[in-house]
């Protein structure tokens, strides 16, 4: 019998009786991260990391919710389950499960580069691993992180000599605060949008070191604050929101920045090549990492992906999931304002 099987509700532990960040409701699951196509509602009884909890309670509601520190070896019926930190975002978890000598890991959602916020990235060895590709090509290659954030500080430093806003599209939860940890603040006032806002109190609450922001809400009057730089959702962007700034520059940072031709179609003024899933060295790095044989690939460049492993001799599967990765077209889904 498999440790894992694949099941139209997600990754299924019969040995455990348990799913790994199932899609349809379930009676038990483990989740690796509070993104939405992750952590869904619906399901009887939750298990994530300590971390992670208090962003997944803030977007379910009351959820029946069990938290364990990483690396902390757990028995559920015959599986021996422990998480272990996914450098995605602060919380982010692989799941690692053992049945009768046997370890498989899922990944969720990782990167391998520390960013100073999350919890660096620790591979772990298996027999099978569970890899996303959402970024699985050789053109995703990211630049140094220092390099990126100074690129984002220049643009707002020029926009405010000039007058103008700065607003930069970024996932509410992860990408906005990654940013946020590394602006200079000396150069102006920072806003934020009430779904990144949220994200921030809660994260500041677990002992993250954020700079001071100010919530975007009805009463702001955001030509008060000039030079700021906005750090909006994606979905916020090109909408009557945007209007209270005046004039403003915009920006998105994504990984999908790498290609050409997407700040075009998405009408930024900007694009900053920034992700917070492995660019391609990280993600055959990891792989190797884990000495897994076998290695099933989801959500991203899945068949690319999955030839190129199998020329570097690994017995590579395509597995159909419900999870989106990073994208511009379906933004990260927020919680009401």
């Amino acid at each position: 019998m498999a440790v894992l099987t694949f099941t139209d509700r997600g990754i299924y532990c019969p040995a455990g009786d348990f799913y790994i960040d199932p899609w349809r409701p379930v009676d038990r699951a483990l989740i690796t991260h509070g993104h939405a196509d992750h952590a869904r509602p619906g399901h009887a009884r939750y298990l994530a990391t300590e971390a992670a909890a208090p962003v997944m309670r803030h977007r379910l509601g009351e959820i029946t919710l069990q938290t364990t520190p990483f690396e902390t070896e757990i028995q559920i019926g015959d599986a021996k389950v422990s998480f272990h930190p996914a450098g995605h975002v602060p919380g982010s978890a692989q799941i690692r499960v053992e049945v009768a000598g046997e370890t498989w890991v899922v990944s969720g959602d990782y990167k391998t580069d520390a960013d100073g916020l999350s919890e660096p990235f620790a591979p772990v060895r298996c027999h099978a691993f569970i890899t996303e590709c959402t970024f699985g090509l050789p053109v995703f290659t990211w630049v140094p992180q220092a390099e990126i954030t100074a690129e984002i500080n220049a643009w707002w430093a020029t926009n405010a000599a000039q007058g103008r806003a700065s607003v930069l599209g970024a996932y509410a939860l992860g990408k906005a605060q990654r940013i946020l940890a590394n602006l200079d603040a000396s150069i102006g006032p920072i806003l934020t949008h009430g779904a990144v806002e949220n994200t921030n109190e809660i994260l500041r609450a677990q002992g993250l070191d954020l700079p001071d922001t100010i919530r975007v809400n009805p009463d702001l009057d955001a030509k008060a604050h000039p030079g700021a730089l906005v750090l909006a959702t994606p979905s916020g962007l090109g909408t009557p929101w945007m209007r209270r700034f005046g004039p403003a520059s915009t920006a998105f940072a994504s990984g999908w920045m790498r290609l050409r031709g997407i700040r075009r179609r998405r009408a930024a003024d900007r694009g900053f090549v920034m992700s917070d899933h492995a660019d391609w060295p990280g993600l055959n790095t990891a792989i190797r990492e884990t000495g897994a044989e076998r290695v099933f690939v989801t959500h991203g460049y899945t068949s690319q992906f999955r030839r190129w492993l199998e020329t570097q001799g690994y017995d590579a599967r395509i597995v159909e999931t419900e999870f989106e990765g990073e994208s511009l077209e379906t933004p990260e889904a927020e919680p009401a304002q």
